[in-house]
């Protein structure tokens, strides 16, 4: 059997947002792999990550109840953290806005006046020592913002770059995650699943496995994938778990023979 290929692995911190699986679909798109865990994960696991990405999230930075994690752990930011303001903006955006940039390696092959989507009610007004600006809007003074770095460059947008309504979005998610980040875009769902049969053959050995399938997506792929590594040795049943479709549970039936 060949040797699986390493693949370098890009983490999103989900703290809530709408848009946390669009952004990971968007940076598989880009033929790398990625995992969600949650905002409050133990960054101290996260040993093998190329890239850290913190979701967007419905609270503000300014509740005291919102959504904390030991920022300095890190490679990315809210820029309250460091000593910027951050306070409800007098223009709140949401929709199209074009922004302007300086030049930055973010912005490569990136249009001039690239249209992005915005859907933020807060707004950052200072930025912290050392941050320096590189996009605005006609709405808002720092639309995005770096903290350079030798070694790990600190990069906020206050828009959304995975969203089809930012024409360049996956160019600017593949210019920091390839260009800046250097990932390599190795990945792809086929070799994920090569990878996956592997380490389940590797797991099961010579035992048994007794499976139970609900008919949804989840199950039905884990059951597919368990029988292509082992065969034989997966025992599959089905459970009607009472929330199917009417007729669902005869279609499932009818499936499976």
């Amino acid at each position: 059997m060949a040797a699986a290929i390493a693949h370098h692995k890009v983490v999103i911190l989900d703290f809530g947002s709408q848009y946390t699986q669009l952004i990971a679909r968007r940076v598989r798109e880009l033929n790398i792999f990625c995992e969600i865990y949650p905002y409050n994960k133990d960054i101290s696991e996260i040993t093998d990550a190329k890239a850290i990405i913190l979701s967007g999230s419905p609270c503000s930075v300014n509740q005291q109840d919102r959504l904390d994690i030991d920022i300095d752990k890190v490679t990315q930011y809210i820029a309250d953290y460091y000593g910027g303001t951050v306070a409800k903006s007098s223009k709140r955006e949401y929709g199209r806005a074009n922004i302007s940039t300086v030049q930055d390696r973010l912005w490569s092959k990136v249009d001039d006046s690239s249209q992005v989507w915005m859907s933020h009610a807060d707004t950052i007004l200072n930025l912290p020592d050392g941050f320096e600006v590189i996009a605005t809007t006609s709405s808002i003074p720092i639309a995005a913002y770096k903290l350079p770095g030798k070694q790990n460059e600190i990069y906020g947008i206050q828009f959304h770059p995975e969203v089809t309504h930012s024409s360049d979005g996956l160019t600017i998610l593949s210019n920091f995650l390839i260009e800046i980040c250097e990932v390599t875009p190795n990945w792809s769902a086929s070799s994920y699943v090569d990878q996956t049969v592997s380490e389940i053959k590797s797991t099961v050995g010579s035992d048994h496995v007794l499976l139970g399938i609900s008919g949804g997506v989840d199950s039905t792929v884990a059951a597919l994938l368990i029988n292509k590594a082992i065969g034989g040795q997966l025992t599959s049943f089905f459970i009607n778990n009472g929330l199917l479709r009417k007729n669902e549970f005869d279609e499932v039936l009818e499936g499976y023979k």
